[in-house]
């Protein structure tokens, strides 16, 4: 019903106070102006201002066409922004995918910087573990994950970069059992439950970190609930060397050996071959290299 020039007359009008001036401004005869407000007058069956001897004021309809106006007028700018942008290859929205296994001290500055760095994009982040990193990449629910399994499960068009190895140590609380054998085996710390974090994948296997065949075990949802278990004696199991460093340092859990072989896990950083979409390059190149990913987000 209205063009943007209709509604930016109006609002020249408001502000100027003058057919006059707002037809200098606009590089048109004031005839031509009298005559589009008439005639919006006249599509809206109101008046929208008051014409006095010098000036124009609106009237309490007018004032409320003007709000509106100005709102459109807002909006359709950004429309036509945020087409530009996306033609441009600039999204709106990063979707970043953090395994749990990351440590989080680099995510503030991540944050920071990329807030302002950028005055339209926003940052959606959330947490998998295991195979559900991948799955997020997979399934379109994630253009970045960071630490990420190298051991790939899926096939698809995306990138990855090496983040370097995780170590993984058995430990316990000191109060438990398991602590106090003078040595541990499979009969032992299998009467036991082994605390693991349950893969969050829907579609993909799931995969669960090392236990033995006859353990039961205990699935959590992330790390903060499987080392309040851990501290509370609930069960054993294992933890990156990065996790477990300052609990261990604390005393509140111990490190014991143990029979079953727990191989280091490749890690790395995984990310959706999308040209049209310069977010995903710009934050990959923020990231980093290979020795700067293993710094931020896994050493210990």
């Amino acid at each position: 019903m209205y063009s943007k020039s209709s509604l930016e007359l109006i609002d020249t009008i408001a502000r100027l106070g003058s057919f006059a001036a707002a037809a200098d401004v606009l590089h048109r005869v004031p005839s031509a102006i009298s005559y589009s407000v008439r005639q919006l007058e006249k599509d809206l069956n109101v008046v929208l201002f008051k014409r006095l001897p010098r000036k124009v004021e609106l009237t309490p309809a007018g004032e409320i066409f003007v709000a509106h106006a100005r709102s459109m007028l807002r909006q359709m700018d950004e429309v036509t922004i945020q087409t530009q942008r996306a033609a441009s290859g600039w999204k709106q929205t990063l979707k970043i995918t953090l395994d749990n296994i990351v440590r989080l001290e680099k995510l503030e500055h991540l944050v920071s910087d990329f807030y302002s760095y950028f005055d339209f994009a926003e940052l959606q982040i959330n947490m998998e573990v295991f195979n559900g990193s991948w799955e997020a990449i997979s399934q379109g629910r994630a253009d970045i994950a960071i630490g990420a399994t190298s051991a790939i499960p899926v096939g698809g068009e995306y990138h990855t970069k090496n983040m370097g190895s995780l170590e993984w140590i058995f430990v316990m609380s000191p109060f438990h059992p398991c602590a106090k054998a003078d040595r541990l085996n499979e009969q032992i710390v299998s009467q036991y439950p082994a605390i693991c974090l349950d893969d969050t994948s829907r579609e993909l296997p799931k995969r669960h970190h090392s236990f033995f065949a006859n353990q039961r075990r205990l699935l959590v949802p992330n790390w903060h609930v499987a080392i309040e278990c851990l501290k509370k004696g609930l069960g054993v199991g294992y933890m990156p060397v990065h996790m477990a460093s300052k609990h261990l340092l604390s005393g509140a859990l111990v490190e014991r050996s143990n029979i079953l072989d727990t191989p280091s896990s490749e890690c790395c950083l995984v990310w959706k071959r999308d040209p049209t979409n310069k977010l995903i390059q710009w934050m990959v190149d923020y990231l980093g290299t290979s020795e700067q990913l293993y710094q931020d987000w896994l050493k210990a």
